[in-house]
């Protein structure tokens, strides 16, 4: 299934929703459809958020697939429940992230072209170590938008790069998970852009912290939770997700990659994350940039410079969904 968190009206509290068709359907008005039509409580029970809902998620998945199942078929747009419709047009809402208000993100540097680059774009040649432990960075959980949000340009920066990466949302939480169980907490994945200001992060690292400012502004998630069920006929021999990514800037293809590159597995992310440390319902770990998938990487001389204000960025992952920014 997709899940989305969104709004119908503008200004309005966030709601959890899932894609049927074209539409999304609310996960509480369908409930309550359902309850008022066959006379069935059983879903009024269901959380009414997604991270509260990943709280409990084995429980709850396994309901929220009865009650998709217990819709009707067709014309899902005209049913409604207490006045309301329990449905909307895909292309009528707003997106939030799927989780807008994590506790944590992650991100790790896990793809092994992307390392290379990056490293040899400031004279240097990967660390023997990357390939032994995957390493991570803690990002902004508040500073997170959704598709089709505006994002601010980071002011003073002269260089404003995006970086496409996909997710994994954290379902139920634990400590010291194993590599071998880590499957078990993945509630989803959802397509990442940490959009990232070079020359702040290239200043933080003269001086061995960082990205800190560089990457303090923003990051977009979304437009879906897509849970792995989903994606079982995008794995390939391996059993590793075979999925193009690309990324376009004003319409015109920049970044062109394949998650099937990534190096250090989620479920060893999760294992390294999670070690002395609790991971909680709902929090993101990214797997780092794709190869290709940065102007750093890139070279700014070869993508018509760094990114400007009015810029539109249209990050696109094969069974993740579309993920869309302008810069303001």
């Amino acid at each position: 299934m997709k899940f989305v968190t969104y709004t119908h009206i503008e200004g309005t509290e966030p709601r959890f929703g899932f894609v049927r068709d074209d539409y999304i359907v609310d996960v509480l008005y369908g409930a309550i459809y359902i309850n008022e039509s066959q006379g069935n409580s059983t879903f009024l029970s269901i959380p009414t958020s997604l991270k509260r809902a990943l709280e409990n998620w084995t429980e709850i998945f396994e309901q929220l697939k009865d009650l998709e199942r217990s819709l009707p078929d067709s014309l899902i747009h005209t049913y409604s429940a207490r006045g309301k419709p329990i449905a909307q047009a895909i292309d009528s809402v707003q997106f939030f992230p799927p989780v807008p208000e994590p506790r944590t993100f992650r991100d790790f540097y896990a793809f092994e072209q992307h390392v290379k680059s990056a490293r040899k774009n400031r004279g240097l040649e990967i660390d023997p170590l990357w390939y032994e432990i995957p390493i991570f960075y803690f990002s902004n959980p508040t500073a997170l938008y959704g598709h089709k949000d505006e994002i601010p340009y980071p002011e003073p920066s002269e260089e404003l790069d995006f970086e496409l990466e996909f997710a994994v949302i954290i379902a139920e939480g634990g400590r010291d998970i194993s590599e071998k169980d880590a499957g078990n907490f993945i509630g989803g994945y959802t397509i990442c852009n940490d959009w990232s200001a070079r020359d702040f992060q290239r200043e933080e690292m003269r001086l061995s912290l960082g990205p800190a400012k560089g990457k303090d502004f923003a990051t977009s998630f979304g437009p879906f939770m897509v849970t792995p069920d989903e994606l079982d006929n995008h794995l390939d021999e391996d059993g590793k997700l075979n999925l193009r990514m690309t990324c376009k800037v004003n319409g015109e293809l920049l970044s062109d990659g394949n998650s099937n590159d990534l190096y250090h597995s989620f479920a060893s992310m999760i294992e390294r994350a999670s070690q002395n440390a609790n991971l909680h319902a709902g929090d993101y770990i990214g797997s780092g940039t794709v190869g290709t998938g940065c102007i750093l990487e890139l070279g700014p001389e070869n993508t018509n410079g760094w990114l400007k204000k009015g810029d539109l960025l249209t990050l696109e992952i094969e069974g993740l969904g579309t993920l869309e920014n302008k810069i303001v």
